[in-house]
């Protein structure tokens, strides 16, 4: 918002700025005397110095704008960086939850085969179907079927 806000006072400002350089040329336009100076048909009749006294506003408005804007991304860029920085911990955190499963797995892995190879132990509970109840995550689908060994 405070982005948006700031973009739309600096264009404002280098609009007013433009048109008053650009619609006030020539001799007709002088600030001695009968000169005056038109801003999108608001005539300003006076001295150079009321003049100057516009100009240093219109700069202002234009300060204020690019403060803004900076502000605004400054804002932006510190947001993006701590995304980031909390994206490597979580990045960190699941790669350490991943190295202590798979421990885990390689544990019951040797314990299943210090145990004897292919008779079940009495601690692994059986289904209904006859088939033994493992706690392992399953794995994804393969595409064509059923895999053709173990891993």
């Amino acid at each position: 918002m405070i982005l948006i806000l700031g973009l739309i006072l600096l264009i404002a400002a280098v609009i007013v700025g433009l048109a008053g350089v650009f619609g006030n040329t020539g001799a007709g336009h002088d600030l001695g005397v009968g000169g005056d100076f038109s801003i999108f048909g608001y005539h300003v009749t006076g001295s150079t110095g009321s003049l100057f006294l516009s100009g240093i506003i219109v700069g202002a408005v234009a300060l204020l704008g690019l403060t803004l804007v900076m502000m605004g991304a400054r804002r932006s860029v510190r947001r993006s960086a701590q995304a980031r920085r909390e994206l490597g911990t979580s990045r960190r955190e699941a790669a350490a939850v991943d190295r202590e499963r798979d421990d885990l797995i390689k544990q019951r892995d040797d314990a299943r085969a210090g145990a004897g190879a292919g008779a079940p132990t009495a601690d692994v509970p059986r289904a209904e179907t006859g088939a033994p109840v493992t706690d392992a995550p399953r794995g994804r689908g393969h595409w064509f079927g059923h895999r053709a060994a173990h891993r």
